[in-house]
C-alpha cells in the first residue's frame, strides 16, 4: 500500500500505479462507498440548522420571539407574500421524496432517502446560496401502496413554509401524477429534479457535444435506453430544443417505444410514456442493436452498470458518436470502453470521470433564480434557458471531448444559471417580482460567496473537523482488497 499522502483529488494517480483501468474504476467506486458510511457516521450526517440572526443581549429574545414576533405573524396574515421579507421562506426549499426511488438502490424505506435528500441540501447550499432541509416521507395507503395522491396532499400542506420544493427519487409511475399535479396547483415552484434537473444537464451536455461534432440537434439520431422519469423528460425537452421526433428511438425494459406499444397505450398512469410512442420511432424499431446503426447519439439513463451497454452496440454507431451513459452509482458502460468501441464524447453522471453530466450543475442555480423573482412556477422554458446558460458558459471557457460541460467547481457557473432562469421566469410572466439580469447575477453571486465564507470560516476554526486520514486510509486498502 502507498505511503503517499491520500486525498481524493490524488486517488486515481495512487491507483493507476497498482490496478488496472477496469479495477481503477470498480475500486473508486467502492472507495467512496466505504468512504462516504465512515463520514456520515463521522460528523452524523451532513446538515445542521444555524440562526441568520443574532443574539446581541439577552432581550433580543424577545424580538426573535414573543412578544414582538406577534407583529411578524399578523403582518403576514395581512399579506401572505410578506413572508417572504419576514421570514427565510424566500431562500428555502424542501427536499420531499418517499425513497421509493433512491439512486440505482430502488425503494430503501422512507428515512433510507436522509441521505440523499441532505446531500441535495448541503449542495443547494454550497453551490446556490439556498437553506434547505430534507423531507422523507411514508407515501403507503391503508393497503401498503406506495400513493401519488399522499405525496401530493403532503407538499400541499407544507407550501406555505417554503419558496420552492424539490421532488425526489419519487418512483413510476406516482412521479408523473406527483410531478404534473403539483406544478398546476401550487402557488411555488414544484421542481422534479430526477425529471427536469437531469433534462436540463444533459440538454447542456448535448448542446457542446453536437457542436465539436458538428450535428445540429435537429438533423441527429438519438437512441435513448430507459423510460423512466429521467429519460421521458429528457427527450421531452430535447424535442423541444429543436430535436426531430422522427429521429429518436426510446427503449424500456420491453423493447422499443412506438405507437405500437398496447401495453402502454392500455396504462394510462404511464402517459408520458404514451405520449413518446406517438410522437417518436416512426419506423417502429423494436431491436436496441438495429436502432444504434448510424446513430449519433446514445442517452442512457436505465439500469447501472457496468455492461448494460455492450461495446458491440456502441460500435454500431455513426463516426464521432456520442454516448452519455448516466446510470448512478455506476455507468451503464465505463468510459474507457465506450471510447475503446469507437464513441468520440463520452459522459457520465460521475464527478471522477471526464465530462460529468449530473443534476449538481442544473438544480442550485435554476432553483436560486426561481426563488430570486418569487416565481410561481419552473416551466419547461426556464429549464431549457438554463441549458442554454450551462453550455454558453462552458463554450465561452473552451470545451473539447474531454470536457463539454461547465463543472461543479467552477463557482461563477450558477449565479450565471440562476440570472438566466430568473429573466425567463420574467419574461413567461411567473415572477412574483421583476429583476433585471445584473441584479439576479449580484444576489445570487453574493449569497453564494456567503455560503461558503462561512462553510470555510467553520472550517478553519474547527467547528467542522477534518476527517482523519486514516479514514482514507482504511477505505481505500479496503476497496483494493475487493477488486
Amino acid at each position: 500500500m502507498t505511503e503517499l499522502h491520500l486525498t481524493l483529488d490524488n486517488l486515481d494517480d495512487i491507483l493507476s500505479g497498482q490496478l488496472t483501468e477496469e479495477k481503477i474504476a470498480r475500486a473508486k467506486t467502492l472507495f467512496l462507498k466505504r468512504l462516504a458510511e465512515q463520514a456520515h457516521r463521522f460528523y452524523r450526517g451532513k446538515m445542521q440548522t444555524v440562526p441568520k440572526a443574532g443574539v446581541f443581549g439577552f432581550n433580543w429574545f424577545n424580538v426573535w420571539y414573543t412578544p414582538g414576533v406577534s407583529q411578524i405573524s399578523t403582518t403576514i396574515r395581512a399579506d401572505n407574500d410578506a413572508s417572504y421579507e419576514l421570514s427565510n421562506r424566500g431562500n428555502y426549499v424542501a427536499v420531499v421524496s418517499d425513497s421509493t426511488r433512491v439512486l440505482g438502490d430502488g425503494d430503501c424505506t422512507p428515512p433510507g432517502g436522509l441521505g440523499v435528500m441532505e446531500g441535495k441540501s448541503f449542495l443547494m447550499k454550497y453551490l446556490g446560496g439556498i437553506d434547505a432541509t430534507a423531507l422523507c416521507i411514508d407515501s403507503r395507503d391503508a393497503q401498503g401502496h406506495h400513493s401519488a395522491d399522499k405525496i401530493i396532499d403532503f407538499v400541499k400542506m407544507v407550501q406555505p413554509s417554503f419558496g420552492a420544493i424539490n421532488l425526489e427519487d419519487i418512483s413510476q409511475p406516482n412521479c408523473f401524477k406527483v410531478l404534473d399535479t403539483l406544478r398546476a396547483e401550487c402557488d411555488i415552484p414544484v421542481w422534479h429534479d430526477d425529471a427536469q434537473g437531469t433534462a436540463c444537464v444533459t440538454l447542456a451536455g448535448l448542446i457542446n457535444a453536437l457542436k465539436l461534432v458538428e450535428k445540429p440537434i435537429g438533423e441527429a439520431k438519438m437512441v435513448f435506453l430507459g423510460a423512466g422519469a429521467s429519460n421521458t423528460t429528457i427527450v421531452r425537452i430535447i424535442i423541444e430544443a429543436g430535436g426531430n421526433p422522427a429521429n429518436i428511438v426510446v427503449f424500456d425494459s420491453r423493447g422499443g417505444l412506438h405507437r405500437d406499444r398496447k401495453d402502454i397505450q392500455a396504462d394510462t398512469r404511464f402517459y408520458r410514456k404514451w405520449e413518446i410512442c406517438e410522437q417518436t420511432n416512426p419506423r417502429l424499431i423494436a431491436d436496441f442493436d438495429e436502432a444504434m446503426k448510424g446513430a449519433d447519439v446514445l442517452i442512457a439513463a436505465s439500469t447501472p452498470g457496468p455492461g448494460v451497454v455492450k461495446p458491440e452496440s456502441v460500435r454500431l454507431m455513426a463516426p464521432k458518436s456520442i454516448v452519455f451513459a448516466c446510470a448512478n452509482p455506476v455507468p451503464e458502460i465505463y468510459p474507457y470502453a465506450a471510447k475503446e468501441a469507437g464513441a468520440y464524447i463520452v459522459a457520465t453522471g460521475r464527478g471522477d470521470f471526464p465530462n460529468q453530466v449530473n443534476n449538481s450543475l442544473g438544480f442550485p442555480g435554476i432553483l436560486k433564480g426561481a426563488l430570486l423573482v418569487r416565481a410561481r412556477g419552473i416551466s419547461d422554458g426556464m429549464t431549457i434557458a438554463a441549458a442554454r446558460s450551462l453550455a454558453t458558459f462552458a463554450e465561452q471557457r473552451g470545451i473539447d471531448p474531454e470536457n463539454i460541460t461547465a463543472r461543479m467547481d467552477e463557482p461563477d457557473v450558477f449565479p450565471h444559471e440562476a440570472a438566466d432562469v430568473a429573466l425567463q421566469a420574467v419574461a413567461e410572466g411567473l415572477a412574483r417580482v421583476s429583476l433585471t439580469r445584473e441584479e439576479a447575477f449580484a444576489q445570487a453571486a453574493h449569497d453564494i460567496r456567503q455560503a461558503r465564507a462561512m462553510i470555510e470560516h467553520l472550517i478553519a476554526t474547527e467547528f467542522i473537523a477534518q476527517p482523519p486520514q486514516s479514514m482514507l486510509q482504511e477505505a481505500l486498502e479496503w476497496a483494493i482488497g475487493q477488486v
